[in-house]
């Protein structure tokens, strides 16, 4: 029973083929999909999916590359998104330095709008976080997000790090990035976050798992996920795929 906390199956990548995917990956083992939203056209497909299939949840909110073209009554249709029963988190939402596409500060602006919004809401928030670990854990801290926790999706960073997103209410999700080679970090992170504070992913249709690095990835890979951690703890594939779940059920409230 596996629970891929983070996908995109609202992605023009699964054009052609989105619902036979979707349905494939159940019948493989993944009993829950939350889609996370990226901007509003990604939420209005996301709700549609959730709508199609009752084990896919929903996150509704706009990834920091369209931070450029947030205005309030952007943040106001988020906010009625939200009340949808099968909205379960705020997301993804943060900061994004790898690329250029808005600048720095209204990325801030906004991340931190958004938080205030999942407060009101009281709901968790998925943080995306590239190449902006300072500033990302900062403003968490500032705008006291703890008071509804979340997730920091396909954390890429230290485990002095990760001590601090689990200090602040926050799990962790790991996903394809763990099992390429190479990667010393997430390893490290894989062995020191409790199992009790990990979540698993796939953040299809990106970050394919090794051995299928590559390809388009979807919620079907994920057990090669959860066997590179169970691998890395030492511990049985069972136990990573009941306890990330069980930890994903919680922070969603499912």
């Amino acid at each position: 029973m596996y629970f891929d906390s983070h996908a995109h199956y609202d992605d023009k990548k699964f054009n052609e083929d989105r619902y036979e995917t979707i349905k494939r990956a159940f019948e493989s083992g993944v009993s829950y999909i939350l889609n996370a939203s990226s901007d509003m056209e990604s939420i209005s497909k996301t709700l549609a999916l959730a709508k199609d299939f009752d084990k896919i949840y929903a996150a509704v909110g706009i990834h920091p590359h369209y931070a450029n073209d947030m205005k309030e009554d952007i943040l106001k249709a988020v906010e009625d998104y939200a009340q949808d029963s099968k909205v379960v988190a705020i997301g993804e939402i943060g900061l994004d330095y790898y690329y250029d596409f808005s600048p720095v500060e209204i990325q801030k602006y906004w991340f931190a709008r958004q938080i205030e919004l999942a407060k009101y809401l009281k709901l968790p928030i998925i943080v995306h976080d590239r190449d902006a670990h300072q500033d990302v854990v900062k403003i968490v801290k500032e705008e006291e997000a703890r008071q509804v926790g979340g997730v920091f999706h396909c954390f890429s960073g230290s485990v002095e790090m990760a001590k601090e997103v689990l200090d602040n209410n926050f799990y962790i999700s790991l996903g394809g990035p763990v099992t390429f080679k190479n990667s010393r970090k997430a390893v490290e992170v894989a062995q020191y976050v409790p199992l009790d504070r990990l979540l698993i992913e796939t953040d299809c249709p990106y970050l394919t798992p090794e051995p299928h690095r590559g390809k388009r990835n979807d919620s079907a890979y994920i057990s090669f996920i959860a066997k590179k951690i169970a691998d890395i703890k030492g511990i049985e594939i069972e136990k990573v795929a009941m306890a990330t779940t069980d930890n994903a059920i919680k922070l969603f409230g499912i």
